[in-house]
């Protein structure tokens, strides 16, 4: 069993981890750091990426907020670069940053399609490169992007949100061809319906208070969508992160895992 335990053993490695303020970020910063990693940590959002260090400190492990907006290049590459320069080293990149959309294509304006474009694919593609700069040296690493269901079910309203993690998958598949020679293992998780930021505005009220009758409308009808019968929780993806970025996944590159309940099964 040490074997085992060995394998998804993260002590000495360092991780960064975007959207790290809540949901799946925040599940992400704290289950790698109870697997051993120090995070970094990166959101617009310090106050919650504070707590998430906080949670991380809890575990035993250093976790240290850099305001990100993954929209910026420079912001990206600063939130990298601080990794290095306080651990020496980047082990894991985790891009777990991303915004909802719902609209009709008609319906879309400019304004909300550069938006999009910038949050759910340019700061992936911006991350992905910062990781790459800094992990080629070392011949090691790992990286995490967050796709989604949506790639697989076309939906009205998805059709941008769906376009940018479509892009995501594509990019993934891509850069693991490019990371491979360098010892660098790059992969994707398209989560299904996951109780976090994203869904709550389906079962909040406009104060942020919880609606518990719509949240049990919520959970019984995406809920019943998948064999499994229930909806996900970040700590399901955040679990699925630690088996990509462990030696448990050490010939896993370039593949797209689904923790979705089984509502898509694609081949």
């Amino acid at each position: 069993m040490s074997d085992v335990r060995d394998a998804f053993d993260l002590s000495g490695r360092v991780a960064v981890v975007t959207g790290a303020a809540s949901g799946i970020g925040r599940a992400t910063a704290v289950t790698l750091a109870g697997a051993g990693a120090d995070v970094v940590l990166g959101d617009v959002d310090e106050k919650g990426a504070q707590a998430t260090a906080d949670s991380v400190a809890a575990a035993g492990r250093r976790g240290t907020v850099v305001r990100t907006d993954v929209t910026r290049r420079a912001d990206v590459d600063a939130l990298v670069e601080r990794a290095v320069a306080e651990h020496g080293r980047l082990d894991v990149m985790c891009n777990v940053a991303g915004i909802p959309h719902n609209n009709l294509v008609v319906d879309t304006t400019d304004e909300e399609l550069e938006q999009i474009l910038a949050v759910n694919l340019k700061g992936v593609f911006y991350g992905c490169r910062a990781a790459m700069r800094a992990m080629i040296p070392r011949r090691s690493g790992s990286i995490v992007n967050i796709s989604s269901g949506a790639i697989d079910t076309p939906a009205p309203t998805l059709a941008v949100y769906g376009m940018t993690k479509a892009a995501v998958a594509m990019l993934t598949m891509d850069l693991a061809a490019e990371a491979g020679p360098h010892g660098i293992r790059v992969n994707a998780l398209a989560p299904g319906v996951i109780l976090t930021n994203f869904s709550a505005r389906h079962f909040t009220d406009p104060d942020g208070t919880v609606d518990e009758q719509r949240l049990r409308g919520f959970k019984e009808r995406f809920g019943g969508m998948a064999p499994l019968g229930r909806v996900g929780t970040p700590e399901d993806i955040a679990y699925g992160i630690l088996y990509l970025v462990s030696d448990a996944a050490s010939f896993v590159t370039g593949q797209i895992l689904r923790p979705n309940g089984g509502v898509s099964m694609p081949w």
